[in-house]
């Protein structure tokens, strides 16, 4: 999902997200699972690595 913010192949993702990243990819979660997520600074603040990311993201998604 990382990779299509840009336009960039796979292997140029880095695994550390950036605040731009970030809002991104929980936007584009969002949109492809019809929800709402809230998430607070402290999930957001955990989401710096891509392994990080899925955890809360998949942590979020059971929740909801």
């Amino acid at each position: 999902m990382l990779a299509t913010y840009g336009n960039r192949p796979v292997e140029a993702v880095a695994e550390r997200i950036d605040s731009l990243e970030l809002a991104w990819l929980v936007h584009q979660v969002e949109q492809r699972y019809e929800v709402e997520l809230d998430l607070d600074d402290d999930s957001l603040a955990q989401m710096s690595t891509i392994d990080r990311a899925v955890d809360v993201l998949r942590d979020a998604l059971a929740e909801n």
